[in-house]
């Protein structure tokens, strides 16, 4: 095909066009159907996209309690800490 290229380029370059040729078929094919077939109403409703943030009471394991060394010594690394 080419002069200056070997047969196993040959063959990777037309590897390399066909799997991008999948990629923009594939890709035009789920744009395509994205504009046509929309979501039914309420298809989405319910399902939350972050969870909810559990609070310190829905389980004993998630809270730990302090001593007053412990506390002193995290409040000394928070003043640690740069502000901008």
């Amino acid at each position: 095909m080419f002069p200056s290229i070997s047969l196993a380029q040959e063959i990777g370059l037309a590897v390399l066009f066909v799997a991008a040729l999948v990629w923009v078929l594939g890709l035009g094919h789920m744009l395509w159907d994205s504009r046509f077939h929309q979501p039914e109403p309420g298809a989405y409703e319910g399902v939350a996209v972050i969870p909810a943030q559990r609070s310190t009471a829905t389980h004993p394991m998630e809270s730990v309690e302090l001593t007053e060394a412990e506390e002193e010594a995290f409040a000394g690394l928070i003043r640690t800490i740069p502000l901008r």
